[in-house]
């Protein structure tokens, strides 16, 4: 596995173990399997995996307890641990210690190695600027129970830079990948982190799965390039190519994905310029039968009308990419949704918008999907 040098001599490696997309014990639920994953975080070190990266609210809550329990038997020294400070989630200074103190526990560690604010965006930052989170975490750090601090972001280059300018930083995770290099102008976000001398931990870097089934077209210009090469793969490597990122986080949730990125990025090979090309030609494609741009994370769930609105999205993108002419295949597949949990139910409450890394515009998007799978 090869190793990125992290303040001169901490050895962090180029895949990253992201924990929000576990597998789970069931499609409708968010308890984790514990048994594969485990196996999974086992497989991961003996492969030269040692960045474990979680959350207070991911798995509804219980993936930061399954990390700490999976790693509990490995010398605290033999990997990092990172976890996130949710602002949306605390209304006073003793939320914060409570969340933190019980992010310990939930562990089973006596500190964070890399510890993050939780999805940065103007309205975070705020939230998170009154109640002073980063002077909290400069005191944690002081107090020996976190090594490095940074934070995950959800915004625009200029929101980024206003941040970067507000307090010193360790590192800053953004959402990169070939598709948002210029869909979300991650290439900006990057540079901006580049030229400051920040390291970038990389999150979403298949697009929450979605460069992975592409549209048929995109799909075949991968696959004709390199037919052995996992469509996942072009991925990964197009993230883990620059120099100036520390670590792919990858959100695994079966042992064959873990192992084909393992394979991936042991050893890694960086993109050449025909391979570039051969991406750009495939965004092109893909692009062409792109509807709704969700990675599929969740932030916007649970649904105060029920609605499960990734689930939605998904059915209906996979539909375009797809081709888009069969209307029956989408039914049937959209039908598995269930009738209580498809997009008529929404009542634009608007729950859901404050929520969403990508500003996605839900009710607007969800009334589209509505129309179209009433549509006759």
């Amino acid at each position: 596995m090869e190793t990125r040098l992290f303040k001169n001599k901490e050895k962090i490696s180029l895949l990253g173990f992201g924990t929000m997309r576990l597998p789970r014990s069931a499609e409708e639920t968010y308890q984790i399997d514990s048994k594969t994953a485990r196996e999974m975080v086992d497989d991961a070190i003996k492969s030269g995996v040692n960045y474990f990266d979680t959350a207070y609210m991911y798995h509804g809550g219980e993936s930061e307890t399954f990390i700490g329990g999976a790693l509990l038997k490995y010398p605290r020294g033999s990997y990092y641990l990172a976890t996130k400070m949710p602002p949306w989630m605390a209304e006073t200074k003793k939320d914060l210690n409570r969340i933190f103190e019980e992010q310990l526990q939930k562990c089973k560690t006596d500190y964070f190695d890399f510890y993050l604010i939780h999805n940065l965006n103007t309205e975070n930052f705020e939230i998170s600027e009154k109640l002073d989170i980063y002077g909290f975490l400069k005191q944690k750090q002081a107090e020996n129970k976190i090594r490095f601090i940074g934070f995950s972001f959800h915004d625009g280059p200029d929101v980024l830079e206003r941040i970067l300018d507000r307090h010193e930083w360790d590192f800053v995770q953004i959402q990169l990948n070939y598709l948002d290099w210029t869909v979300q102008n991650a290439k900006r976000q990057y540079e901006i982190l580049e030229k400051r001398k920040i390291p970038a931990i990389v999150m979403e870097p298949v697009r929450g799965g979605s460069l992975v089934t592409l549209s048929e077209k995109a799909r075949n210009i991968l696959i004709g390039a390199d037919s052995d090469a996992s469509l996942a793969s072009w991925a990964i490597r197009y993230a883990a190519t620059l120099p100036n990122v520390l670590t792919v986080l990858s959100g695994m949730s079966d042992m064959e994905q873990l192992k084909d990125n393992v394979k991936t990025t042991s050893p890694f090979r960086p993109l050449n310029e025909s391979e570039y090309e051969t991406i750009e030609k495939a965004v092109k494609e893909y692009q062409a039968s792109f509807e709704i741009p969700c990675t599929y994370c969740r932030y916007c769930m649970e649904c105060p009308s029920g609605v499960h609105i990734p689930k939605v999205f998904d059915k209906y993108n996979q539909f375009f990419a797809r081709g888009g002419t069969d209307k029956n295949e989408f039914l049937a597949e959209y039908s598995q949704i269930g009738e209580n949990r498809q997009a008529h139910n929404c009542t634009k409450c608007g729950a859901c918008l404050p929520k969403c890394p990508q500003g996605l515009d839900i009710p607007k998007e969800l009334e589209k999907a509505a129309a179209f799978a009433a549509e006759k």
